[in-house]
């Protein structure tokens, strides 16, 4: 009876302690072993795993966001592998629509395969490209604001489409510009929605 009414008090004790949120998770070592009852039960009061990320130093909690090198890794990547699939599905197409009458399978096969590399590595450059362009300058307008907000990637994509055209002639980079501008507003704006009115995906 004593044991009982010392483990009631001791876990009130716990809950009085980490003031009762809801998103606290308990670890209770003895689950693995079928034992969750008994002298075992205030075992799941000492562990408490923590329901945020974390970390080492104060600075990285206070830095919420990614590195340059991150942000090169992250969008280059995601850019070449995304442009390389859709070259490549593109060049599929392609294969199959420009077969002859008199072409065998092996030919058929080849034409396929050798259309949608060099489609999948044609666009995948030029996507990766961007991506290295957009991660430069965002994490420079960053650097050089100070604030994180939904300003960067619009400045980013700005810069990005007109440093990609420039080339091109001034009209040309400056609608490419626009373009980026307004695509990387549309992509941030997107992802708020997500997050706010999707919030478990």
């Amino acid at each position: 009876m004593s044991s009982s009414s010392s483990s009631s008090s001791s876990a009130s004790a716990q809950e009085r302690k980490f003031g009762a949120e809801k998103e606290i998770r308990l670890y209770n070592p003895y689950d693995f072993y079928g034992t969750s009852g008994g002298a075992s039960s205030g075992a799941a009061d000492l562990y408490r795993l923590p329901s945020a990320p974390e970390f080492l130093f104060t600075e990285e909690a206070a830095f919420q966001r990614r590195s340059l090198g991150e942000n090169i890794q992250y969008y280059t990547g995601v850019g070449y592998l995304g442009g390389a699939v859709l070259g490549g599905a593109k060049g599929i197409f392609d294969g199959i629509r420009s077969r002859e009458v008199d072409d065998t399978t092996k030919l058929r096969l080849n034409r396929v395969l050798n259309a949608s590399g060099h489609t999948g590595r044609s666009i995948g450059n030029k996507v990766g490209v961007l991506g290295l362009l957009y991660a430069g300058v965002e994490s420079g307008t960053w650097y050089l604001r100070g604030a994180d907000d939904i300003l960067n990637p619009v400045l980013a994509g700005l810069a990005t489409g007109a440093l990609y055209k420039a080339a091109a002639g001034p009209r040309t980079a400056a609608i490419a510009g626009a373009l980026g501008g307004i695509a990387a507003g549309s992509v941030v704006a997107g992802k708020h929605i997500v997050r706010r009115y999707l919030p478990s995906l």
